[in-house]
């Protein structure tokens, strides 16, 4: 099978365990994103996948290759790193043409394909900067250039833009998706960024104490969470959770709840954050405290009541975070 297959992947460092049974195929010219908190296992994922560490347990395969146990300079792994790892001494040019070098790629052909990448990621003004001349951007394209350049099997990037401010980072997302996505070679992409995940991945693996707790495609796992922390984790502002009975959590979207002038929860304005477009209500309710989001020029007033639609409730069990399917709006007004 072509792409690249993670079977059964587990790593074990003395009592700890980083990763248990990982289970992932990364198909050719496909983005998925590993997407979870710090210490959920995504970094050891593409630390295995580049030779970089060892696994305890299962096996790597590119494409139908099993190169668990290659060494990392044999694997045509091409990692991308937050930290950029430039060389400050050297131009553009010259940190790009070093790689080539080292792997005897003759001076005509180092030139040509140097050229081509810089073109492509339009660098080829900047040529002979050094990268302290360098904006952050352009720094991290400098970057990815290198990493094209390898020619590889498998792209693995490492929170690449985690050290770009947030109006940047917004301003390459669709950047970097044209030049990751559709190519050859498969894309491992780690964040914990869920608006970087949303952006710029096909599919995203969530991920939770090294174990994958959801695999799918950016709106089923916003629509169709598999547990609590998935619909937790995915989202801005947060899900609303209100205690119901039987020990149940009642899982709400904030711009699922709406105000209505028939009967329904009580609420009172708290606070507004005023977000351009939208705004968003903070409520104090009998259930707690809401999230409202809502367009800019809705005025509810500072006293209301809520109501929601019954298809859009995400039911689960509170103390295992188990997903309740077929637990809807019959139960609803045991709240």
């Amino acid at each position: 099978m072509s792409g690249l297959r993670i079977q059964n992947l587990s790593r074990q460092l003395g009592n700890r365990l980083l990763l248990d049974g990982l289970e992932l195929t990364v198909a050719p010219g496909e983005c998925l994103a590993l997407l979870g908190p710090s210490g959920c296992g995504k970094t050891t994922t593409l630390r295995l996948v580049a030779g970089l560490d060892q696994p305890s347990s299962g096996r790597i395969l590119l494409g139908g290759e099993d190169i668990t146990g290659q060494p990392a300079g044999q694997r045509q792994v091409a990692m991308v790193f937050q930290s950029y790892a430039l060389y400050p001494h050297l131009s553009v040019a010259d940190n790009l043409a070093l790689g080539l070098r080292v792997r005897g790629v003759p001076a005509q052909e180092r030139e040509q394909r140097i050229a081509t990448v810089l073109e492509l990621l339009q660098l080829g003004n900047l040529r002979s900067r050094r990268p302290a001349q360098l904006s952050g951007g352009q720094r991290q394209r400098v970057a990815l250039a290198r990493a094209l350049l390898r020619q590889p099997r498998v792209m693995l990037l490492d929170e690449p833009m985690s050290n770009l401010d947030a109006q940047l980072r917004e301003e390459l997302r669709p950047e970097l998706r044209r030049l990751l996505c559709g190519a050859e070679p498969p894309v491992l992409y780690v964040t914990h960024d869920q608006q970087e995940a949303l952006g710029l991945a096909d599919r995203i693996a969530v991920l939770k104490d090294g174990r994958l707790q959801q695999l799918g495609l950016p709106r089923q796992l916003y629509e169709d969470p598999a547990n609590l922390f998935v619909a937790s984790f995915l989202g801005r502002p947060a899900i609303n959770l209100l205690p119901a009975e039987g020990g149940r959590l009642l899982g709400l979207r904030p711009e699922h709840l709406r105000p209505t002038a028939a009967e329904g929860l009580p609420a009172r304005l708290q606070r507004r954050e005023w977000w351009g477009h939208q705004q968003l209500l903070l409520l104090d309710t009998p259930r707690g405290e809401l999230r409202l989001l809502l367009p800019s020029g809705s005025e509810p007033g500072d006293s209301f009541q809520l109501d929601w639609p019954r298809a859009c409730e995400l039911w689960f069990e509170a103390r295992s975070g188990e997903r309740l399917r077929g637990f809807g709006s019959e139960n609803t007004r045991a709240l």
